[in-house]
């Protein structure tokens, strides 16, 4: 048998098969083998060779290209942050199956797509953020600021909240100004020419001589309306009539402000969170220069001894009397941000370095003392403390009120959470009903309905309770709903007890409904005819205001009306702007329904066209910025579409 086969395996034609089938296997199996398993990213961005910037896309990208993922973590996550943002802009107004849509989640990865084409277009470009220029972002973001100062402790309370690392923070921001460098490289080469500047000025603020001719309100219509009729009218509209859909619920309010409040921090505690959290109380800032040896990652023994000793040595030749400890640093350090500076780190706070350094550098009594060695996950590091500034902080009794209201609203807050807790583990256990799990949260059951989406009461005409009770699933299972939250201390949770499906209702039950709507209708058209008239006879040559003086009505003529004024309303004036100019000698004629039904015909009677000459100096070099900003704003669009054109991307959407 196994000489069987090894005469079949031989020979020019076996050389050939096995040749085609190692083709693919080396594209794709050993690729798959070496990453470890099948690919976990949404997308990959990939670019050609640098070498060979029109490489075809068939060209083995495994071989010679550059790929950049992202992965199906970095897109939950940015998924996680627009709903936020979202749910923070639109509050109850926040859809969450519509935002779940495929078409949503797409349009968050075509964003992440365009961030990571723009970030391998710089690191291609050699475009590089200084260390020097990430710690003036990290210290001049107000997020991190108390009375207009970097706090160290704000930043790193706000870290741990967001489940990051000052390492992690700094190298995500490194990467957001990174990608943010070519766009403001190219905004601030934009510029507006004298002509462009004058056309949009003509454009923008161009103001129109209008008169207005207003229409009363048609007289109720009391004619008869035939059977015939509102048979007529009810088959057309037959949906206007329907039942509304209707729901009966029960439902558990968690309301923080009804709850009783939790017990007050005691001295000990306060004491406690005033040493743990001290330097947040202080303003002290200290001006640092640093030597770094560094470590790889996983270096062995003798490499670790071998980098302290260096730094040892180097510490000991920085504290000799007459050291230059900025020589010695731009000779010996290899941190690529400060070593040129002679190791000069700048100004620092609590909470802008990585722990060890930070302590050792606090620790140091005086201006011109050396530490060192201290290790870090960079290396090792030699410290020199330059100068010190600031106070070093407030004392217990200065803060005790602060500290006392904090400790007591986050004791509330643990409270309103822990009975929520309480009551949505209880509907885990028993989801057909709300009475025990209101019991074992001590709160109390209420009951609402029938009611439909248009006439829920109170709590229950939230949007997000609104979707929860009349959601197929929630009404077919008859089981409590998620917690739906309110506000950040507000929520409930609903079950729906009985349901009817919207029905149509025969003609005879909203007979009185469907002669009202003919009436309403031929009102309308009425008026509508009205206004159609008055506009023929402008175009034969009438003017608007002799006709609204012969027929009485209400007018107005309005010279030097600008652009998106509220009148005769924010609908009207786009109205009067997007008819085209009149002919010369002639006026343009139309008719709009303002948002109160009012019937309006109009006239344009003379176009002025904006005149950036007589704008005020202050004025036009502000509207000149902005146009160069919206002229920007289009470049780097531009710029991110043609890099785009150049790059592969590949997107899996059965993993969004």
């Amino acid at each position: 048998m196994l000489q069987t086969l090894r005469e079949k395996t031989s020979g020019w034609i076996a050389t050939v098969v096995m040749g085609l089938l190692i083709i693919p296997f080396a594209f794709v199996g050993v690729n798959e083998y070496m990453s470890g398993g099948p690919a976990t990213s949404v997308a990959t961005v990939k670019a050609p060779p640098r070498w060979w910037a029109s490489a075809p896309a068939w060209w083995p990208v495994s071989m010679a290209w550059q790929h950049e993922e992202i992965s199906v973590q970095d897109f939950q996550m940015a998924l996680r942050n627009e709903r936020q943002s979202q749910q923070a802009r639109q509050g109850e107004a926040f859809d969450a199956r519509q935002f779940d849509a495929i078409d949503n989640k797409r349009k968050v990865l075509e964003d992440l797509i365009d961030r990571k084409v723009v970030e391998l277009a710089a690191r291609r470009s050699g475009v590089a953020v200084s260390d020097e220029a990430l710690r003036e972002a990290i210290a001049s973001d107000p997020s991190f600021q108390v009375n207009g100062k970097f706090d160290g402790a704000t930043y790193s309370a706000l870290l741990r909240q967001q489940g990051l690392t000052p390492t992690t923070y700094q190298q995500r921001l490194r990467e957001d100004m990174t990608i943010a460098l070519v766009p403001q490289g190219l905004a601030q080469a934009e510029f507006v020419t004298d002509k462009e500047f004058e056309q949009v000025v003509s454009a923008i603020f161009e103001t129109r001589d209008v008169t207005l001719a207003m229409l009363p309100r048609p007289a109720p219509d009391t004619a008869p309306v035939t059977d015939a009729q509102a048979q007529a009218w009810y088959q057309a509209h037959r949906s206007d009539f329907r039942k509304p859909e209707q729901v009966s619920v029960e439902y558990v309010e968690v309301d923080a402000s009804r709850l009783p409040p939790p017990a007050t921090v005691d001295e000990a505690e306060l004491r406690k969170r005033y040493e743990a959290d001290k330097g947040r109380f202080s303003t002290e800032q200290r001006l640092a220069s640093h030597i770094l040896i560094p470590l790889v990652a996983g270096a062995d023994v003798a490499a670790q001894q071998a980098a302290q000793a260096q730094a040892a040595r180097l510490a000991a030749q920085a504290r000799a009397p007459g050291a230059d400890f900025a020589a010695l640093a731009r000779v010996h350090s290899k941190d690529p941000g400060s070593a040129a500076n002679g190791g000069e780190l700048g100004w620092v706070s609590r909470g802008m370095m990585v722990g060890p350094f930070e302590d050792a550098l606090f620790a140091i009594a005086k201006p011109g003392d050396v530490v060192g060695p201290i290790r870090t996950e960079f290396g090792y590091h030699v410290i020199r403390l330059n100068q010190i500034k600031g106070q070093a902080g407030k004392s217990f009794e200065e803060v005790r009120e602060q500290l006392a209201n904090e400790a007591n609203r986050e004791a509330a807050t643990r409270h309103y959470n822990d009975i929520a807790g309480k009551l949505v583990s209880a509907t885990l256990d028993n989801p057909d009903s709300l009475a025990a799990a209101a019991q074992a949260a001590g709160l109390q059951v209420q009951k609402a309905g029938p009611f439909s989406a248009r006439t829920a009461p109170g709590l229950l005409a939230n949007p997000a309770a609104l979707r929860n009770v009349f959601d197929e699933q929630q009404v077919a299972d008859r089981t409590a709903s998620p917690l739906i939250k309110i506000d950040d201390t507000h929520s409930l949770i609903v079950r729906v007890t009985d349901h009817s499906p919207a029905q149509d209702q025969p003609l005879q039950a909203v007979k009185e409904q469907v002669i009202a709507a003919v009436r309403a209708d031929r009102a309308e058209k009425a008026a509508a005819a009205r206004g159609d008239a008055i506009v023929a006879r402008v175009n034969k040559g009438e003017g608007l205001k002799a006709i609204a003086d012969a027929e009485t009505l209400q007018s107005v003529q309005i010279p030097a009306l600008p652009r998106g004024a509220p009148l005769p309303s924010q609908k009207g004036n786009a109205a009067l702007f997007a008819l085209p100019a009149p002919a010369k000698g002639k006026v343009a004629v139309g008719k709009v329904k303002l948002e109160d039904g009012t019937l309006v015909v109009f006239t344009v009677d003379k176009i002025n066209p904006g005149d950036a000459s007589k704008m005020p100096e202050t004025q036009r070099e502000q509207f000149r910025q902005q146009l160069a900003q919206v002229y920007a704003s289009a470049d780097v669009q531009d710029y991110v579409t043609r890099t785009r054109k150049q790059f592969k991307v590949d997107v899996h959407e059965d993993r969004l």
